[in-house]
């Protein structure tokens, strides 16, 4: 279906909704900017910048808050509520509206503060893991769960705070599904990854780490031939390194970061093809709708779809290492006696001791979220203490993974979001995965002969599906009504658990 024109769609709208647009651009253009500082600080920025860098994005903050809450936005919308608007527009003045109510309601104090502490944050994170020390970093995140909680509470003082922290990364879903959609991965993952462990197959786990080290700069070498092989155009985005991989930009300007451990070359792999996921869906929204709700990704969960969709039913799969190993060899000749066969292998394995999130496998990955999610969900209702955290985590990981950390910096410190006080972030992941499954299933059953499309290299078809089903109309569908739309079914966890009972199954020779 094609979108409209942001020409045709000021030409036929209310003074009121123009001018309401025009307030949304400076908005989404102060919050841009401050994106943009935001990947200077983790990639490029000396380290003394932060005192500066501190006080550049609180400002900014606050100056996009200022300028949502402004009474005039108030009235325009209110001006706004019967008025004969297209859907694209009611979708426009729908989302904007939810930001306002949520943002009308926190005062720009305290959103100055918020991106204050995150500034502040994120180098004594950086300095606690470096240095394996979790007291470094606690005295931030006891103030990001104080900050949050206030902020929780000026939103709807009579909701579970953890429930309003998590609408701000998926507004569209309620916390119930998400929970019930995680118990079931749960259930389902826990028993699997257990027969796995006793009943399964023997695989070639050490097909790429048995070869010794694998030097950075051919990482990064590999990294680009990849990226550059899945289409991600060179005069839209960069790759750089940093601590955590992440992903940040727009349609014009979506760049991504890996980092490299010589000793698996898988590792920096992965995130590169996952944030290339994330790239692509900021790089398929509508440039013409840029800088409004038309032209922004969906939530979180959408987003993490797209970065697992590349990463496992791509980056994991069989058609596509048939493309890569050839290239991987090009690279490390080390590789040179490697097989298709072990090479996929190598890359589906189940890990028995892995502790990393990030470098986890696609079945213990969701066991890593549930962990950080049953840990938040007590920090802010006050049931855990920070000073808990490290211990807590240690006993989570031995109950549920059968491992246990020996450091912080492999344990509670690994992650980067809760520097930047995201809570509520950590179960998008999982409903992403979930997602991913659901867009994939119908994008075969839509493109002739995936698979061989992928064998041979074209990434195109799926591009084209995911650009047309999911990419093109940024925030204009609520979730659940995104993934009717793109898959003719409700959301639900039942393509990730056949898909992951089917592949395990016959990966590992167990009758899932």
């Amino acid at each position: 279906m094609a979108t409209e024109t942001a020409g045709a769609d000021a030409e036929s709208a209310p003074d009121a909704y123009t001018e309401l647009l025009q307030t949304y651009k400076r908005v989404a253009n102060v919050r841009n900017a401050g994106g943009l500082l935001s990947w200077d600080q983790q990639v490029m920025m000396p380290e003394g910048g932060t005192p500066a860098r501190s006080q550049q994005l609180s400002t900014l903050s606050a100056v996009a808050h200022d300028l949502l809450t402004d009474e005039a936005v108030g009235e325009k919308l209110d001006e706004l509520e019967d008025a004969d608007l297209t859907d694209e527009q009611a979708a426009v003045v729908r989302e904007i509206r939810r930001q306002y109510d949520r943002a009308v309601s926190v005062p720009s104090e305290l959103v100055e503060e918020i991106s204050t502490t995150s500034s502040e944050a994120l180098p004594a994170w950086e300095e606690a893991k470096a240095e394996d020390d979790f007291s470094v970093f606690a005295p931030y995140l006891e103030k990001h769960i104080e900050l949050k909680r206030e902020y929780a509470e000026h939103i709807d003082p009579d909701k579970d705070p953890y429930e309003v922290l998590f609408e701000e990364f998926e507004p569209c879903l309620p916390l119930e599904q998400a929970e019930e959609i995680l118990s079931e991965l749960r259930d389902t993952l826990v028993p699997m990854i257990e027969q796995i462990r006793e009943e399964g197959d023997d695989i070639a786990t050490d097909a790429f780490t048995s070869k010794g080290d694998y030097s950075e700069d051919g990482q990064e070498e590999l990294c680009r031939d990849v990226l550059s092989t899945l289409g991600y155009p060179w005069e839209r985005g960069r790759m750089d390194t940093s601590s955590h991989p992440f992903s940040s930009g727009t349609m014009f300007d979506a760049r991504v970061t890996t980092r490299f451990d010589e000793t698996d070359p898988l590792g920096s792999l992965f995130s590169t093809v996952h944030e290339f996921g994330h790239a692509t869906y900021n790089l398929g929204l509508p440039d013409e709708h840029y800088a409004t709700p038309l032209g922004e990704d969906r939530n979180l969960s959408v987003h993490e779809s797209q970065s697992r969709l590349w990463e496992n039913h791509v980056g994991r799969s069989e058609a596509f290492w048939n493309v890569l190993l050839p290239t991987f060899k090009e690279h490390f000749q080390k590789a040179e006696d490697v097989t298709l066969q072990e090479a996929y292998e190598a890359a589906n394995q189940v890990y028995d001791d892995n502790l990393i999130r990030v470098e986890s496998d696609e079945l213990t990955y969701h066991l890593h979220i549930i962990i950080r999610f049953e840990i938040e969900r007590a920090l802010i209702a006050g049931d855990i203490d920070v000073e808990d955290v490290p211990e807590v985590w240690n006993d989570k990981y031995e109950e549920y993974l059968g491992i246990r950390p020996e450091t912080d910096s492999e344990g509670c410190l690994q992650d980067i979001h809760w520097s930047h006080g995201n809570f509520g972030y950590f179960p998008t992941y999982s409903l992403g995965s979930v997602m991913a499954a659901q867009l994939y299933a119908a994008a075969e059953e839509d493109i002739d002969d995936l698979a061989g499309h992928i064998e041979a290299g074209d990434f195109e078809p799926l591009h084209e599906w995911l650009t047309e089903n999911v990419h093109q109309h940024g925030a204009r569908y609520e979730t659940n009504e995104l993934v009717v739309q793109a898959t003719d079914e409700d959301f639900t966890a039942d393509a990730f658990i056949d898909y992951v009972t089917e592949k395990y199954g016959d990966l590992y020779g167990i009758d899932a």
